[in-house]
């Protein structure tokens, strides 16, 4: 359900709206997610999040986390470990933070105590915890084990959070961690290896969150230093030159982030673990073929100087899932129902021809033209919608 704001300018102010109607007229794209806080949006480049009061660890929840029933992979190989700790610590000797999702048996953690770096390691799985902590007495200071499931933070339905589920204001008010401006660098790196059986899933939240500045990002330019499959990787790097990968998640990814393939290993080279603790042997032969790619995202400084900002940027998540709805369309076919605005019009503005097809257009082609759409001063509405986006993550 999306709902206007609040004290806004009359700009950005919902012109109409109603459930019942098929179409929605909206102004400037105006409109937001019911559980975005009004005081998450991020109209300056220099914006500094607000941070909730601190909230407790609740010692009860009727919500029951069954982490046993999530496959997740681990690095169990020291080569790998200390290949990734060359590819992201450099030359460096100073103290870099890294926060580390899902350690496992902590191969990758002792690889960077090793470097020089601290680490704070969120692990879902207690069976983890105690040889993290015992590590974590060796290394003066430089080791925090946190109970925690980093794909999980900042769940869409509330209610009472216990460990690993959490928001992440619990987690870095916890840890001590400070936001800062976006204009500034990361506040830490984060490196995890996607969930195999929701990662797409993930991937759309961790955008979601990005693109409104919440979760992590209300704390900065986060750095996502990730292991995805190598198909998914070949998607949210795909151009019109991959016809066939190509899709609104691309597009968003780069419009969004700086995306660096930085290493790509086979999936023997990682784990998973039995119910006691003890490594399982990997089952099927589709799976063992597939290499994983280790991909580092780092959003884009200028991300919010322009049109684009966190409190529209849902309207170019619905514009561009209108279009590649029918990827192999003319993009005039598909600005007749996103638009009262006259497509020909609006081509002109964007230098395209009549016969354009979506899957012709590059990621700042559709930046470019939501941004023309945003700023059309002739017309007081700009976009039609469709009741749209009520469970936007699928």
């Amino acid at each position: 359900m999306w709902v206007p704001g609040v004290g806004l300018p009359s700009r950005l102010m919902l012109s109409a709206l109603t459930r019942a109607a098929r179409f929605c007229i909206l102004k400037s794209g105006a409109v937001r997610r019911m559980d975005v806080p009004a005081g998450n949006r991020r109209g300056l480049s220099d914006y500094y999040p607000h941070l909730m009061p601190s909230v407790g660890f609740g010692k009860s929840s009727s919500r029951v986390y069954r982490c046993r029933s999530e496959t997740k992979r681990y690095i169990t190989s020291p080569r790998v470990a200390e290949t990734l700790v060359r590819i992201l610590r450099g030359k460096r000797k100073s103290c870099q933070l890294f926060l580390e999702c899902n350690p496992g048996p902590g191969i990758l953690t002792r690889a960077l105590l090793e470097s020089g770096a601290k680490v704070i390691a969120l692990e879902s799985d207690k069976t983890f915890i105690p040889q993290l902590k015992s590590l974590g007495k060796k290394v003066n200071g430089r080791l925090e084990v946190v109970y925690c499931d980093f794909f999980k933070l900042d769940p869409r339905s509330r209610g009472l959070l216990t460990p690993p589920i959490m928001t992440s204001d619990m987690l870095f008010q916890y840890l001590g961690i400070e936001a800062q401006p976006w204009s500034k660098g990361a506040p830490l790196k984060a490196i995890g290896i996607l969930p195999p059986k929701n990662e797409r899933n993930a991937l759309w939240k961790l955008l979601h969150d990005l693109y409104s500045c919440t979760s992590v990002y209300k704390y900065g330019r986060v750095e996502l230093n990730l292991f995805i499959t190598e198909k998914e990787c070949r998607k949210i790097m795909a151009n019109p030159q991959n016809p066939g990968l190509y899709q609104a998640l691309s597009v968003l990814c780069q419009i969004a982030c700086g995306i660096k393939l930085l290493h790509t290993e086979s999936c023997l080279s990682f784990g998973t673990y039995t119910a006691n603790g003890q490594l399982a042997k990997q089952k099927h032969r589709e799976s063992l073929e597939q290499n994983l790619c280790f991909i580092q995202l780092t959003p884009h400084k200028d991300l919010f100087t322009g049109t684009l900002t966190p409190f529209n940027y849902d309207v170019f998540f619905h514009m561009l899932r209108q279009c590649f709805m029918k990827r192999g369309a003319k993009l005039i076919d598909h600005l007749h129902s996103l638009s009262p605005i006259d497509a020909m019009h609006i081509l002109k503005q964007i230098k395209k021809s009549k016969d354009v097809k979506v899957i012709d257009m590059y990621p700042e082609d559709f930046q470019h033209l939501f941004e023309t759409i945003e700023c059309y001063k002739d017309d007081n509405y700009k976009w039609l919608y469709d009741d749209f986006m009520e469970d936007v993550i699928i």
